[in-house]
């Protein structure tokens, strides 16, 4: 079986975006979803106010965790891929400007489909108006974006 050698080209930008994208779901469920318990995953469709409704939630929860954790292995599995093939490792702000970036992909896109276009849930599903929070939850994946592929392009930097 022939194997392709990357021996001394950069490292992607794969497992970087992966472990923003894992690592900051585990954020918003942690956090969000079982310390400050503003919603969980359908709350929006079945209302944890009950112990059934809290009991579907929190299936939903696990399952939401169980994909981000997927995504981070997923990103191990793609970091010890370019090990083996010889790239060479990513600068502390290069990695750590994609895991801030990916992170920010994460609050956009989990913002726009589960939030505006799905509407399983908000930010805040205790509030009778939740539009301000779903807007700051998607300006702060923008946010993250920017500084995250900031930091990432000094990470670039050849000096």
């Amino acid at each position: 079986m022939a194997t392709t050698t990357h021996a001394g080209e950069p490292p992607s930008r794969a497992a970087g975006l992966m472990y923003g994208l894992g690592l900051g779901g585990f954020i918003d469920g942690i956090v969000l979803h079982q310390i400050l318990q503003w919603h969980h995953m359908i709350s929006d469709v079945e209302s944890p106010r009950t112990l059934a409704g809290l009991e579907v939630n929190t299936m939903a929860d696990g399952f939401f965790h169980i994909a981000t954790w997927f995504i981070v292995v997923g990103a191990s599995i793609v970091t010890i891929a370019q090990w083996r093939q010889g790239r060479l490792a990513p600068s502390w702000s290069f990695h750590l400007g994609l895991v801030i970036a990916g992170w920010g992909i994460f609050n956009l896109v989990e913002g726009l489909v589960d939030h505006q276009l799905l509407g399983v849930h908000h930010v805040r599903d205790d509030l009778g108006g939740p539009l301000s929070w779903d807007l700051a939850f998607l300006a702060s994946g923008v946010v993250l974006i920017v500084v995250g592929w900031l930091v990432h392009r000094r990470g670039l930097d050849p000096r």
